[in-house]
Order: structure tokens, then C-alpha cells, then sequence
């Protein structure tokens, strides 16, 4: 048996292996195995006696806890088992020091890696500490309508649910504490989400082949609001499509499938840590786009863990809920499956995902065969009211003129409803028709109709 996340190999032994039992300790247990080589092959321990004797008391000394010594023998030889159950309900140190078993490292805790630690030991999450500076008044009343508008559209919560007052909706959605926002309340519906932690935003940039930025888009609203943005200005003005018609009909097929890409980036704000004070950071390039944000992963798993069936054990529980309630991610770890469906129904690779340090960054290829069209972005101004504003080309725009033939008489918030913008979004859509005599509306503003021109 190879050496793995419960399992340990060491010839000999040394005072200084306690800290591998220190970090068993503090994930989910495990065993080393002394006179065993690094291949698993038992060479056997001198003065095995004598080793019995005092791991105990080493071990109880150093460390706090009782473990398992056992004597074992394989074709002659004799070894001994050191087994530390795990993870301890508080924190294990060795001289002052915490360590933590992650695969098959003995890794040494240190900052922010460390305080969470702790502070998760002791029950307590980051995103759960009051916020003193902010009061329900004060939060984003846009933020508020996106949530329910969403949350009652997916049916994720029902209307009786929602029809509440802002605070009861907190409390249902359990982020008040004592009656006073939490962290997450406030990074989810406030305007300024800074005013928690810095970097608590989105980046967008994009690349060209020698690696430089061309342009970029910070997005500093709430997180509900971000969420509703994001997508859009990375399909409208960062990516190039290929265009074509079937029956006169426009046809856009872009080089990375959308529904992929939304649950990455929301994955991604919903798990990120946010402790580190560095924003979700996307960047576009021809070939490839990445979405990058900090993590401290679960216990036991590595990136593989991400391509696999596994269940959902998110870093900001009550943010995730929020973002669950609001149809943004999936639940039960099926965020990854449809991820990767998504992928496979346009033929583009697979998602990778890598870790460097503590940075978690998932990678898209880019199709091909979609790299044709010449970037709109490259005419508009430089914001996400230029892509709107600059051209009628867009899948919104083209959606919304088929949404007003078929039922003329709808109302701009039900075309943010239908087609899952806001509504700021459909306004700027609608003021682009009108201003340039596409559609006109007849009968009154309120309760008229429109016709398309």
C-alpha cells in the first residue's frame, strides 16, 4: 500500500515525527508505520521495546492526545503502528507549531491558512462575524429584487417566502446574528462589499498573444448584482463569436459554452476566501479563459477531487446558500457535472483545474472553429454600457425583438424576468431600440404596446 492521506512510512524513528501525528490529528487521522520503507516494504525496527515504551508518553507530552501503539510482525520482522484518530475537536500544536494532512504532505500552517483553521475548530466562520458599520436600512434595494426575482424563478424558495420584509428574509436566510448583519449579508446585498474586506470584487481582463492586458473591468457592487453582470460583459465584450444564419436568422456560436462558464464564476464567488483580500480574477485570451480565486480546500482533497463525484462541502456555507437559493450554483457537488455537460454539448475540451499555493484556477479551451468574427469589444468605449449601447448584434437585443413580437404588450420587467438581466440591463436595451426607431411604443409608456419598426 502506498503512502496517502491516513497513511505514513518511516524506517526509523524520530522525535520529529510528531508532527506528522500532529497534522493526522488535526484532519482525519491516520497511521504511520515505523521500520516500513517508502514502498511499504517492512524492514523492521531495533530496540522495538524500548519504542513502545516511550511513544506513549512522547506522544501525550508533545501533543496533547492518546494514540494507538502496536506491535506488528510480517515474515519475521517487527514494525509498529502509530494510530491517531482524527480530526480532534480542537486544535493540535507541537511546540506552538499546527500542522495539517493534506494527500499526502505534512503541511505547516501559517496566516490566514492558520486563523481559519482555529476559528473553524472553534466553530466559528469568517463569513458569520457581525459587521457593525452597515444596518439593514442600508443595504442594496436592487440586490434585493435580483433575489427574489431569481429565487422565485428557479423555485428555489416560494412566494410566500419571499414576501417578507428584508430583515425576515435575512433571518430565513440566516444572516443576521443577534440581530445585526453578518459578513455575508453585507458582501451579498450591500453596495460596497469593501467595506468587509478589501478585494471582495470581480476582475475581468483581456489578453492578447504576449500576454498584456488590452483592457479591463473591475466589478464593485454587491455580489447578487456582480452576479447578474458578470456574464454578460464577458459574452457581449471580451469573446469573439462566429456568426452564421439559419432561415435569415442570426446565429452566434461562441468559443466557450455560457452555462459553463456562469457556474465556474459563480463557484468561484461563492467559495472564494475572502480572508486573503484578493478579487475573483478572470482573464480572456484567444485561446483559453481562466477564472482564478484564493481557497483553502477541504479536508482531504485535492484538485482531482474537483473532477469527481463528491459531495458539496462549501467554504462560505451561508453564501452558498444564497447563491443555491437564487438558481446561481447547484447543490449536492453537481455544480462540476454540469460544468463539464456543458462543455461536451459544444465539443470543447474539458475544464483543468489547478492550485498554486493557494490559488485555484479552473482553465477552458477555446473552440477553434468559433475564432472567426472580429471583437466588437475592440469599437465600444470601454464599458459595459458601450456593448449595449454600439450595436444591435447581441443575443439580449436580438432575444428582446422576439419577445416583443410575440406579446407586444410586455413590460420591461418582464423581459428582464424572461431573459434572466436585470433590469438597468433592459432598459439600456430598450433606450438603444427606441433611439435608433427599431421599436417605438404606442398607447402611453405604462400600458401601451410595442411596435417594431
Amino acid at each position: 500500500m502506498a503512502e496517502s492521506h491516513n497513511v505514513e512510512y518511516k524506517e526509523i524513528w524520530k522525535d520529529e515525527y510528531l508532527k506528522w501525528l500532529c497534522g493526522f490529528a488535526n484532519s482525519k487521522g491516520g497511521s504511520i508505520f515505523v521500520g516500513v520503507d517508502d514502498n511499504g516494504n517492512v524492514v523492521g525496527v531495533k530496540n522495538i521495546n524500548k519504542l513502545l515504551q516511550d511513544l506513549p508518553n512522547k506522544i501525550q507530552s508533545g501533543l496533547g492526545i492518546v494514540a494507538d501503539v502496536n506491535r506488528l510482525s510480517k515474515d519475521g520482522l517487527e514494525y509498529i503502528e502509530i494510530k491517531v484518530d482524527g480530526p480532534c475537536t480542537f486544535p493540535i500544536s507541537y511546540h506552538g507549531e499546527f500542522f495539517y494532512r493534506s494527500g499526502a504532505t505534512n503541511q505547516k500552517l501559517t496566516g490566514i491558512a492558520l486563523t481559519d483553521f482555529i476559528s473553524r475548530k472553534n466553530g466559528i466562520l469568517w463569513e458569520d462575524a457581525i459587521v457593525n458599520e452597515v444596518s439593514v436600512d442600508d443595504l442594496d434595494d436592487e440586490s434585493f429584487k435580483i433575489f427574489r426575482r431569481e429565487a422565485l424563478r428557479k423555485k428555489r424558495m416560494t412566494e410566500a417566502e419571499l414576501n417578507v420584509s428584508n430583515k425576515e428574509l435575512l433571518e430565513k436566510l440566516h444572516l443576521l446574528n443577534g440581530g445585526k448583519l453578518t459578513r455575508a449579508a453585507v458582501l451579498l446585498f450591500y453596495k460596497d462589499p469593501s467595506i468587509v474586506q478589501a478585494g471582495s470584487f470581480i476582475k475581468v481582463g483581456k489578453f492578447d498573444e504576449h500576454g498584456l492586458v488590452v483592457y479591463h473591468h473591475e466589478l464593485e457592487e454587491s455580489f447578487i448584482v456582480n452576479a447578474t453582470k458578470v456574464v454578460d460583459l464577458i459574452f457581449l465584450m471580451y469573446l469573439r463569436a462566429k456568426i452564421s444564419y439559419e432561415h435569415d436568422i442570426r446565429v452566434e456560436d461562441y468559443p466557450f459554452a455560457r452555462e459553463a462558464i456562469r457556474e465556474a464564476i459563480y463557484n468561484a464567488i461563492a467559495h472564494n476566501c475572502y480572508m486573503y483580500g484578493s478579487p475573483i480574477q478572470i482573464k480572456v485570451m484567444e485561446d483559453a479563459l481562466t477564472i482564478g480565486n484564493r481557497c483553502i480546500l477541504p479536508e482531504g482533497w485535492t484538485v482531482d477531487t474537483f473532477m469527481k463525484a463528491h459531495e458539496s462541502e462549501p467554504y462560505n456555507p451561508k453564501i452558498a446558500n444564497v447563491f443555491y437559493r437564487a438558481g446561481f450554483i447547484e447543490s449536492w457537488g453537481q455544480g462540476i457535472k454540469k460544468i463539464c455537460d456543458e462543455c461536451r454539448a459544444i465539443g470543447a475540451d474539458l475544464p483543468e483545474y489547478n492550485l498554486v499555493g493557494t490559488s485555484l484556477r479552473i482553465s477552458f479551451k477555446a473552440l477553434e472553429k468559433a475564432l472567426i468574427r472580429e471583437d466588437i469589444a475592440n469599437k465600444q468605449n470601454g464599458t459595459l454600457d458601450g456593448t449595449l449601447g454600439g450595436t444591435l448584434d447581441g443575443t439580449l437585443e436580438k432575444n428582446i425583438l422576439k419577445s416583443i413580437k410575440e406579446n407586444p404588450s410586455i413590460t420591461q420587467t418582464s423581459l428582464a424576468q424572461k431573459h434572466n438581466v436585470s433590469l438597468r440591463t433592459v432598459k439600456r436595451v430598450i433606450k438603444h431600440l427606441t433611439d435608433n426607431k427599431i421599436i417605438e411604443r404606442k398607447d402611453g409608456k405604462r400600458f401601451g404596446s410595442w411596435i417594431i419598426k
